[in-house]
């Protein structure tokens, strides 16, 4: 059952993204595959258990392609709706932005977007394969318009490597943790450099991002995964149950936390909770999380939505009375699920938004995976008249000379030459 914790307590259990014995213990391996290469990777890969010893590092197309075709038509029409709907969502948002140009004294100015050239996504593959985050991370990759997609991820069984190829992937490699970040963000051998690593993983993969991060881009230095449901005593409780457990299921550091203004919902939740306990086949895992996850009793809705901005939590569920209007009103989450019947773990499994999302409290300055975490914006400058600039060069010199830059005030100046020779 969930603890009932004093308000006063929350900013302490918002957990970090990053612990610093991950980073010391990932630093080597970076540094090991930056200096050795593909060797090393493939020294890892064996000794944390990513690949079995003889047992090939890189799948190519075509066995992604034999992986598709051998597993049952109906898992393989499931993974191609959903990546159709992920699809169509991160279409949306690459066709909702735009090249732009405006004037400028003399000439226009204005920007561009386009994608980075070559992308990794990391798909976890420690207790379960989880082909949803191939899809999430590849999909939106190619929908950004990425010319090369890798995929990689440890352990894969065939619904992964399936996952992969229906994403469109150019390639696959069998390395999960540290190692295969370090792969991807300097290149190992066969594995090449990439321009950004993108995609969850556990407190390995996100202190080896961290390090990395500035060599390659990065999506988000995500931690454990979280779960926070605002809930007043019109909320089914048999239902919030069932979504706290789902979170609770994902891993022993999950935070599956209630906020409620309601303290008999509070505890016929926590009656919920046992009785689904007892028939979860994931339970010792989901006992553990629920140690880490809590319930908050406020007083009204209005003081849970100021608690849920605090946490900024990664999902947040509203199911309370108004739900739209109380949704309206919050500020910081990575993924927002309004009304009873919006199942956080439809988010999870496709319905079209990713479900990469920020933890850790960071929902209060980025957002989750999209298409913008493959794109540049370009910006560029065209001076077609260089008399019609004139003002332009002469407050871009002065400001020059105000900042002591001397070598750029008569650089700007150079243009009035110029356009006097003209």
């Amino acid at each position: 059952m969930l603890q009932l914790v004093d308000k006063s307590e929350i900013e302490r259990r918002i957990p970090s993204p990053v612990d610093g014995e991950a980073e010391e213990i990932v630093r080597g391996i970076i540094a090991d595959i930056r200096r050795r290469g593909q060797a090393a990777l493939y020294e890892y890969c064996v000794k944390f258990g990513d690949i079995e010893k003889d047992c090939p590092l890189m799948i190519d197309p075509d066995e992604l392609k034999k992986a598709a075709q051998s597993i049952p038509s109906a898992d393989r029409a499931l993974l191609e709706r959903t990546a159709e709907r992920i699809r169509l969502f991160a279409q949306a948002q690459k066709n909702a932005l735009h090249a732009v140009s405006v004037p400028i004294p003399g000439g226009t100015a204005g920007h561009d977007i386009s994608p980075v050239e070559r992308a990794c996504c990391y798909a976890p593959g420690g207790r379960f394969p989880l082909p949803s985050s191939v899809l999430m991370t590849a999909v939106t990759a190619r929908a950004a318009g990425v010319p090369s997609v890798w995929v990689t991820s440890p352990r894969p069984v065939p619904v992964t490597l399936a996952a992969a190829y229906i994403a469109g992937a150019d390639g696959f490699v069998a390395a999960g943790g540290a190692q295969a970040v370090a792969a991807f963000a300097f290149g190992a051998g066969d594995v090449p450099a990439c321009d950004v690593i993108v995609g969850p993983g556990n407190r390995y993969v996100t202190a080896a991002k961290k390090l990395v991060s500035g060599h390659v881009a990065i999506d988000m230095l995500a931690g454990p995964s979280e779960l926070t449901v605002l809930a007043d005593d019109t909320a089914d409780p048999e239902t919030v149950a069932a979504d706290l457990l789902a979170q609770a299921e994902h891993d022993v550091v999950a935070v599956p936390v209630l906020v409620s203004d309601s303290r008999s919902l509070i505890d016929r939740v926590n009656r919920e909770i046992e009785r689904q306990l007892q028939v979860l086949d994931t339970r010792a895992t989901a006992t553990l999380s629920l140690q880490k996850g809590f319930a908050v009793l406020v007083r009204d809705v209005e003081e849970g939505v100021r608690i849920c901005d605090q946490l900024a939590p990664e999902h947040l569920e509203i199911m309370t009375a108004a739900a739209d209007e109380v949704a309206a009103r919050c500020r910081h989450y990575g993924g927002l699920f309004i009304g009873g019947g919006t199942a956080e773990v439809l988010g999870d499994y496709g319905a079209g938004p990713n479900h990469t999302l920020p933890t850790g409290g960071t929902a209060r300055y980025t957002g989750g995976l999209s298409v913008l975490h493959f794109l540049r914006v370009r910006t560029w400058i065209r001076i077609s008249d260089p008399a019609g600039a004139e003002v332009l060069v002469r407050d871009a010199a002065r400001l020059a000379e105000l900042e002591g830059l001397k070598g750029h005030a008569r650089s700007a100046r150079r243009r009035l030459t110029a356009a006097c020779k003209g």
